[in-house]
């Protein structure tokens, strides 16, 4: 009698773990709102557009705008308006194809059971015994991944938009593998730039090589991240964006940990120059929302989510929102942190990086010409010409006295640098790539 018991127990084991996520319907909970007043009892119903219908405890019908819902429950929200629309969706060619290992583990295992209850009479106790432990965990394995195997990836990222986003400017070019979107250019933007810093890097923009191997890359599947990193504590090391015209988006804060902003480090278009004289934003280039078009993403985050401008929209702790199209998007806010609080999405960290002075892979390099040198207080750059191509004059002015700084490269990647003394004395440096 023992032995049927066991046996009925491991096969009620087994369909309780079938029968979780995804099993005959969705649960009973409770669902919290931003107004704590309206937390209720109920069961999921449907979402349509960006309404949500729940049934509550009396059986009655109620729905509520999915902005009402903290972030946790819109996240709830669109993983089960997912699998639903999954679910009912008719199977391709290929998943009718695949293999469901879940399943097979489990049912591997549930054939070493039902050996061992067939042969246990046998005097090979300790045989019978091995394959009894084996299948147990085998269909405890099967079970467990079955169950985890239901966790909900967000909408696929469409090459055809990305191209409409990043082919606004002429300067980028783009294309992709069945993994990520790659995005091209020479980091010099096609706008003005160095004006309006008061608080000078000593830093000035040159080109970059963000081609081939060494070009920006935009997941093509996102993901949710299990526990968003703070970019308060995490990135302040490369990029964790990438603007509609292949310029690079640093976190808000500088590689001492400023507010770049703050401190006057940037200039009209919330840009300034890294140590290898590498130009790249630290806000949400909103300017470019007149580019894109407005109801287009300025950015793409390098989590795969994209990044629009400001909104009237109600914004989670990652200054982001879930839309009714099964994605997530971040958006631009006046202060800081000022777009991108956590990164919302999966992203795989260069393990030769710790936080704060982590990064997110892939990323692109930058290649200096010259040495870098320190932040000079108090100086303000008041003009920034560009006479020719690959030519560049920048005029800064220090303790109300004027500097002039002329400098270019040509097609040998030979880089001159020509320093303008206010008394007309001139000093030049060369540097080659």
């Amino acid at each position: 009698m023992k032995k049927y018991i066991t046996l009925i127990t491991i096969l009620f084991v087994c369909l309780q773990a079938f029968a979780h996520e995804g099993g005959h319907g969705l649960p009973t909970k409770i669902w919290y709102f931003t107004n704590s007043e309206k937390n209720l009892k109920g069961e999921f119903i449907e979402r349509i557009d960006e309404t949500v219908y729940l049934m509550n405890e009396n059986h009655k019908v109620v729905f509520f705008d999915i902005s009402e819902f903290t972030s946790e429950e819109q996240h709830y929200i669109l993983n089960k308006t997912t699998w639903i629309t999954d679910k009912n969706t008719s199977p391709s060619e290929d998943q009718l194809l695949s293999i469901n290992y879940s399943n097979l583990l489990i049912y591997l295992g549930g054939a070493l059971l039902l050996f061992s209850f067939l042969k246990i009479k046998e005097t090979n106790k300790a045989k019978i015994l091995a394959f009894s432990l084996i299948g147990v965990a085998f269909v405890i394995t099967g079970c467990k991944t079955n169950v985890s195997s239901n966790v909900i990836k967000m909408a696929k990222n469409k090459v055809s938009y990305l191209e409409s986003v990043f082919g606004v400017s002429d300067k980028v070019s783009t294309r992709f593998d069945n993994k990520y979107f790659y995005i091209e250019s020479d980091g010099i933007p096609e706008h003005e730039m160095m004006t309006g810093i008061t608080n000078w890097q000593q830093q000035v923009p040159i080109n970059h090589d963000y081609t081939g191997s060494n070009a920006w890359a935009i997941p093509l599947q996102p993901e949710l991240a299990d526990n968003p990193l703070s970019t308060k504590a995490n990135f302040m090391k490369g990029a964790i964006a990438i603007a509609a015209n292949g310029i690079p988006i640093f976190n808000p804060l500088n590689n001492r940990g400023e507010d770049a902003n703050a401190i006057g480090e940037l200039d009209k278009w919330g840009g300034h120059c890294g140590k290898a004289d590498d130009y790249h934003y630290h806000l949400a280039p909103t300017h470019l929302q007149s580019k894109v078009g407005a109801d287009k993403p300025i950015a793409y985050a390098l989590d795969g989510f994209p990044v629009y401008g400001e909104t009237n929209e109600t914004l989670d702790e990652s200054l982001g929102r879930f839309t009714s199209d099964s994605t997530y998007q971040y958006h631009a806010v006046k202060d800081y942190p000022y777009l991108i609080a956590s990164m919302k999405g999966k992203v795989e960290l260069n393990p030769r990086t710790q936080a704060p002075e982590n990064e997110i892979m892939p990323q692109a390099k930058t290649k200096g010409v010259r040495p870098d040198l320190q932040p000079l207080r108090g100086a303000k750059i008041i003009d920034f010409k560009n006479p020719e191509p690959n030519q560049y004059s920048l005029t800064y002015e220090l303790e109300s006295v004027m500097y002039i700084i002329n400098y270019g490269w040509d097609t040998n990647e030979t880089y001159k640098y020509q320093f303008i003394n206010p008394d007309g004395t001139i000093t030049t440096s060369t540097f080659n790539r």
